[in-house]
């Protein structure tokens, strides 16, 4: 039994704190809505130690963004041992649901059966790859996991920030501490390498433009992934009048082998930047993705259930 001031063991109650009066109260923080499936973060590539820390630094930042979140990392090509497969997450996933709902039952609660998707995949891709995105697919409708897809992150301008970060990390253009807008640059002309064929440069592109906005130095796209591509446009850069060429990758990390941008940035003659790897706005677009597509809402996220 519990008093006024504590339960009977004496231990203390966290009661809650009044919400401040007023139209400058400070916002309520959110919490994920209870219910809500997971967020399944899809990560492609050969699975490793590398693309394991990228990837659980991606779902710290999402868990910090929305606490209380189920947020699972599943790898696309991943062997069920040290590194769940994307099909055997979601399965998983099911399964553990379907657990708490039985065990709510046999304790007498009422409870509703649960209906909806268990998860929603985010792929973990800044741009659309077709081959990859069907293994995704694949992967989903093998597991038999009512799950909702979504789409890339990108094209998104908080990626043409992440490129900006990554380019001046690398000494390849100055960051503009006031305002990270109108900025000198050390290259001239930035290539934005991508990988999924013509539909990925495309995508990449409308990030280019916002990247070149904000460096006001021309930015073309090229696929590392079509021979001659990087070393083409790199010549209608400096056919143009730029002669300091940067590769910038837009691309997060896992889905490409870094050797492959290694050998592009020799053969185009420039200098290269990181990955965008977990720069902080990959995790807000994976939440953002999740939950545009279960149509959460901030004042929903406060606890409004999701089944």
């Amino acid at each position: 039994m519990s008093s006024p001031t504590g339960p009977a063991s004496g231990l203390p109650v966290r009661m809650p704190r009044p919400r401040q009066p007023g139209r400058h109260r400070r916002p309520e923080p959110l919490v994920a809505p209870e219910g809500a499936p997971a967020l399944v973060l899809a990560v492609p590539g050969a699975p490793g130690a590398a693309s394991r820390s990228l990837a659980e630094e991606v779902v710290s930042i999402a868990r910090s963004e929305l606490p209380g979140l189920d947020v699972r990392i599943g790898y696309v090509d991943g062997d069920d041992a040290e590194f769940p497969s994307l099909r055997f997450v979601l399965s998983r996933t099911a399964e553990e649901r379907t657990a708490r709902y039985e065990q709510a039952v046999a304790a007498g609660l009422e409870v509703a059966q649960p209906d909806g998707p268990v998860a929603v995949v985010v792929p973990l891709l800044a741009g659309p790859d077709s081959a990859l995105l069907r293994q995704v697919r694949q992967s989903v409708m093998e597991s038999r996991v009512a799950a909702e897809l979504t789409d890339v992150l990108g094209p998104h301008p908080l990626l043409a920030e992440a490129l900006h970060v990554r380019l001046s990390e690398a000494g390849l253009a100055r960051a503009d501490r006031a305002r990270l807008f109108t900025v000198a640059t050390a290259a001239d002309g930035i290539i934005l390498a991508s990988v999924g064929g013509e539909e990925a440069v495309q995508a990449a592109g409308i990030t280019g433009m916002l990247l070149a906005a904000r460096l006001a130095v021309p930015v073309m796209a090229a696929a590392l992934d079509q021979e001659g591509s990087i070393a083409s446009v790199a010549e209608q850069l400096r056919s143009s009048g730029s002669q300091q060429l940067a590769l910038a990758p837009y691309l997060i990390g896992p889905e490409i082998d870094p050797g492959l941008l290694a050998a592009a940035a020799e053969e185009a003659g420039c200098a290269t930047a990181e990955a965008l790897g977990a720069y902080p706005a990959i995790g807000k677009l994976a939440l953002a993705k999740y939950t545009t597509a279960l149509g959460i809402s901030p004042q929903q996220a406060q606890g409004t259930p999701v089944r």
